[in-house]
């Protein structure tokens, strides 16, 4: 059952099992708040296990570019398309958010985010082969981040 992120009224709906849920939550609200203020467009979210397609299609973008396989359990997933852009989003029960960020028309344009929730480590299978920046939010407290090109094709219906 999909679900509309709040980002004015933060709920840990859907989140409730992850140990840092309220930053995860906070996470998941910055957002739905990007895609308002910056796109005008609802950030929806719907429970991994109802979204088979989104798990198989980012597994296989972190597996293939990176070697990446997390032992966290997803919680929910989003994907969306904006300007010509698929946003595909993973939220984990340890804290962690994955964005596959995909232009359709411009292949020097494609990256996958990763985003560390507030009171969580750095997962095992990031240690040491990522850098993580700070950023402040509102929302989310500070947040954790890091990135990677995508050198290859990856295709995903909505």
């Amino acid at each position: 059952m999909a679900y509309l992120v709040d980002f004015k009224n933060v709920s840990t709906v859907g989140l409730e099992s992850s140990p840092v849920a309220g930053a995860l939550a906070g996470l998941r609200a910055n957002e739905a708040r990007y895609f308002m203020n910056k796109y005008q467009h609802e950030f929806t979210v719907v429970p991994a296990s109802e979204s088979q397609d989104t798990m198989e299609y980012v597994n296989r973008v972190l597996k293939e570019e990176r070697g990446l396989e997390f032992a966290a359990r997803p919680l929910e997933t989003s994907t969306l398309q904006v300007d010509n852009i698929r946003w595909t989003f993973v939220f984990y029960e340890d804290g962690l958010a994955i964005n596959v960020l995909y232009t359709l028309d411009d292949p020097k344009k494609r990256a996958v985010g990763m985003k560390l929730s507030e009171g969580m480590d750095v997962p095992q299978e990031l240690e040491g082969k990522f850098k993580f920046a700070r950023q402040k939010s509102k929302l989310a407290g500070t947040i954790r981040g890091t990135f990677f090109v995508i050198k290859g094709e990856y295709e995903l219906d909505l």
